[in-house]
């Protein structure tokens, strides 16, 4: 993608301290940032912070013109591919939805013809107030999105919806924005992923599982949703954040992600089953501890449902796409299971293989479609190993499905 231009609007909250955290994060992502500062926001933070920050200078004033062959607010509104009003206060809003630029802010964004994304953060009784939500559909209205701010402790002491969101949820928006630009295809697709292990319960203290964090499968659900596809994530038991734009629904048992799969499968266009299902569980559990005895125990173990082949068995037009982590003899058993669980595409690796494993940030992939094509995917990490995966699904749009 090439090199963007964000302009970051900042106005007066609390929340200006996130709004230089994000500007270094955007940086970070190679992304060219021009900050203009509201007088109010600069009571919480200097200018010079932000200039160390976006290593460029920093527009606090419609009267100070830099550059005496340009218009500053003009020009700086033109060289935008995006604005982010971050934060953004019920003072802002009101502003731009009436059409008012008494200022330096004000003035650049009623310049701009780039996409607007507000980022709102206030008390929650502001949020909540109905000028604000008028001004807000109003903003709307004009084609301008809106980041939600989270719910919590607020700055002022009281607790509810009004919480600037976090820089990292910021960046993800940025980065969507420009990646479904990229590929307009994935727009409104109904994604269904699962992810991580499964729990299979012996006891109230003990359950077998496997080594599956979920990395890869979240990563292809942020993926996914960074296309601008409507990604619901079916997970197991991890210790990740749920990927931004993403709907989560937690499940622990290998019968769980059964039925949560099977209740969303009928209304997903793409199914990526990543999760690292247990095939087996025990026969009988305990409900109270089981204590030790002399000796050695056995415990009987029984097959759980074949996730996989059940969706195989219903699908019409959804694109089926499984995973193979295999340790030997990886080609023939992945088009194996292409075969017997009617699969378009499979992505297998090895597990044994360093690099490529269990809980690793990377991972190798090679792409078996039903029809005999193989994609290899070298090893990179898996964010990006996602991607290419996502790479190799979008032709199948055009196959019959």
């Amino acid at each position: 993608m090439a090199k963007k231009n964000i302009l970051l609007c900042v106005t007066g909250g609390i929340a200006v301290f996130k709004a230089a955290a994000l500007t270094s994060k955007l940086i970070q992502e190679n992304y060219n940032v021009k900050v203009v500062m509201s007088s109010s926001a600069r009571e919480f933070v200097t200018p010079l912070t932000f200039q160390a920050l976006s290593r460029d200078h920093v527009y606090v004033d419609t009267f100070t013109e830099p550059n005496p062959a340009k218009i500053a607010h003009i020009d700086i509104a033109d060289w935008a591919d995006l604005v982010l009003i971050a934060p953004a206060t019920a003072n802002i809003i009101g502003k731009l939805a009436h059409g008012i630029a008494d200022d330096m802010v004000t003035t650049t964004l009623l310049a701009s013809t780039a996409p607007v994304m507000i980022a709102p953060a206030m008390n929650v009784h502001m949020y909540d107030h109905p000028a604000v939500k008028k001004n807000m559909e109003t903003l709307k209205g004009f084609g301008y999105d809106f980041v939600e701010p989270d719910e919590g402790y607020l700055a002022c002491g009281y607790e509810g919806k009004g919480r600037m969101a976090e820089p990292e949820d910021l960046l993800a928006v940025v980065n969507h924005h420009f990646i479904r630009q990229s590929h307009p295809n994935w727009h409104g697709k109904r994604v269904l992923v699962t992810a991580g292990p499964t729990q299979e319960v012996i006891d109230p203290v003990r359950f077998f599982s496997n080594r599956s964090s979920g990395k890869m499968g979240y990563a292809i659900a942020e993926a996914a949703a960074a296309r601008g596809a409507e990604v619901t994530l079916i997970s197991g038991p991890v210790s990740l954040d749920p990927p931004h734009g993403v709907r989560l629904l937690p499940v622990t048992s290998a019968e769980e992600m059964y039925n949560a799969a099977d209740a969303h499968f009928g209304s997903a266009d793409i199914v990526i089953k990543a999760a690292a299902v247990a095939d087996y569980r025990p026969k009988d559990t305990h409900s109270q501890k089981m204590k030790k005895t002399p000796g050695d125990i056995q415990i009987e173990m029984e097959r759980t449902k074949d996730i996989l082949k059940s969706l195989g068995r219903k699908k019409t037009k959804q694109i089926l796409v499984g995973f193979a982590a295999e340790s030997e003899n990886i080609e023939e058993n992945a088009r194996n299971k292409v075969e017997s669980k009617r699969l378009d595409l499979i992505a297998a690796n090895s597990i044994v293989k360093e690099g490529s494993g269990f809980q690793g940030d990377t991972n190798e992939l090679m792409l078996y479609y039903a029809d005999g094509r193989k994609i290899p995917v070298p090893l990179t990490t898996k964010h990006e190993a996602a991607g290419h995966l996502l790479n190799a699904i979008e032709p199948l749009f055009s196959e019959g499905h």
